[in-house]
């Protein structure tokens, strides 16, 4: 057996039936013990998370506004696995992984809402002054210093998975997409030349060089930068996606009846509602939908909780407000977005798609294009991907860089960020396949210790949880 071979039977694994199940019923579990609290207090939810976005917030020093905090989780969350990961979860198991997606991301509501909740009860000042938390400070404080091992394997696991899924893959994917525009307005490639058996364009190391700089001078300026580029990064990311789907959904409107029927269906049966031709079996249909879901909105796997624990907000409760906001936001609008302009594509025959196989940007990109053309969905792509894929080694480069500071203390974060931002330039022009293998692995395998965490301490998230709403009622 090859290492690569290992690699992937180890990936296989890490977002398998069983992962999947843990993450999911994780998700049920504390759904029940908090009263499903996604559903009774959405409307709550929304006004003090989505109606509070233009309000005016403060934060004191090593702080960030309640806004800023959730900027920089959804910074990381909103990437490549909202564009190209649903992509390819729909070609490969059909349109009712759709249907499973937006089900685990139902249950994903209270597990991220519960990472937060426990983030912000959990967290400590650090040498600097700044909050600092996440999985590995509710596992020390939470379930106590003789977890402290379990908190230190999430640490290492989230450290070396930011060199990879936070870093490596996403410039990769920002250089391929300013690539690609590049050759649909010039009509030819870009020029390149031969590194280690692997053709290199120059373009690509100009672009890893600029990422590497504007990561920097984020990075290195501090927790109040990351907040105030993240705050205003998001919103405009996001709003320019979205406005892009929606009129490709306007457009082709006379298709949505197809498409969510074909959602529905091919849910439970997807090689019937595609022609019986597809082999693709109700398995496959589930895997990709729910793995998918959840590597798209991180409900689970502990990376945003870092963030959010840096909020000025002190209710633990409050905060834990934008953990459902944050899924909803990821999952239910953006990659249904998503869903839409594939399927609308596909139905309208301006895309072709080969059921059961693996596909990702040049899809969507011809999906776009039945609205907007070739060369301006390539720009359409190369802007949403290269803002998408940025943001996320933005907030990547934090949660690696205070995992870091766990491990080893504070002397040795400048170096962990010097050797982040030289990895970005290797990582614009190499291949990536297994990198991306490695990573994907490790940050499914970073659930694990922080989901024993949400299970032991889900006594305290109801807690807190009775304890705000009686404080309202009275």
């Amino acid at each position: 057996m090859t290492f690569s071979d290992f690699v992937g039977k180890l990936n296989n694994f890490a977002w398998g039936p069983w992962m999947l199940l843990l993450l999911v019923g994780t998700g049920v579990y504390l759904s029940a013990r908090v009263g499903f609290i996604q559903f009774r207090k959405f409307g709550y939810a929304m006004k003090n998370t989505l109606g509070k976005l233009f309000q005016k917030q403060t934060a004191g020093e090593g702080e960030m506004t309640p806004f800023q905090a959730v900027s920089t989780a959804l910074a990381a969350t909103v990437g490549t696995g909202n564009i190209a990961g649903v992509t390819g979860a729909i070609a490969v198991g059909g349109p009712g992984a759709v249907f499973w997606m937006w089900l685990s991301a139902l249950f994903g509501m209270v597990t991220k809402y519960a990472e937060v909740v426990l983030a912000v009860k959990y967290r400590e000042r650090n040498a600097n002054g700044e909050w600092a938390g996440g999985p590995m400070y509710y596992i020390r404080n939470g379930l106590g210093k003789g977890w402290n091992w379990l908190a230190s394997i999430f640490c290492v696991l989230a450290v070396l998975a930011s060199f990879g899924i936070g870093n490596m893959t996403q410039v990769n994917s920002i250089a391929a997409a300013i690539n690609n525009a590049l050759d649909a307005f010039t009509g030819s490639a870009a020029a390149s030349f031969t590194f280690l058996g692997q053709d290199v364009r120059i373009s690509s190391i100009v672009i890893g060089a600029l990422v590497a700089v504007v990561v920097g001078l984020v990075l290195f300026g501090g927790l109040k930068r990351l907040g105030a580029v993240t705050e205003k990064m998001v919103p405009f990311m996001a709003a320019v996606y979205i406005i892009g789907a929606v009129i490709v959904v306007i457009t082709h409107a006379e298709y949505l009846g197809q498409a969510f029927a074909l959602i529905f269906t091919s849910a439970f049966t997807p090689d019937a509602a595609l022609g019986g031709a597809t082999g693709i079996v109700i398995m496959t249909t589930i895997q990709k939908g729910v793995g998918r879901g959840v590597f798209s909105n991180e409900a689970g796997l502990g990376s945003a909780p870092i963030a959010h624990a840096s909020t000025s907000e002190t209710d633990p409760v409050k905060q834990g407000m934008y953990g459902i906001f944050e899924v909803f936001m990821d999952t239910i609008v953006i990659c249904t977005l998503t869903s839409m302009v594939v399927l609308l594509g596909i139905l309208s025959g301006g895309a072709q798609v080969t059921w059961g196989a693996d596909a990702g940007v040049d899809l969507i990109t011809a999906c776009f294009s039945t609205v907007f053309g070739g060369t301006f969905s390539s720009v359409i792509m190369a802007v949403g991907l290269g803002l998408f894929a940025l943001s996320t080694i933005l907030s990547w480069s934090f949660y690696g860089t205070r995992c870091c500071e766990y491990l080893l203390g504070q002397k040795v974060t400048r170096i962990y960020q010097c050797l982040f931002v030289v990895v970005l330039l290797i990582g614009s022009s190499l291949e990536l396949e297994l990198v991306w293998n490695i990573a994907d692995t490790l940050n499914g395998f970073m659930a694990i210790p922080n989901l024993i965490a949400l299970l032991g301490l889900s006594g305290v998230v109801i807690k807190l949880t009775k304890e705000h709403f009686s404080a309202l009622k009275k």
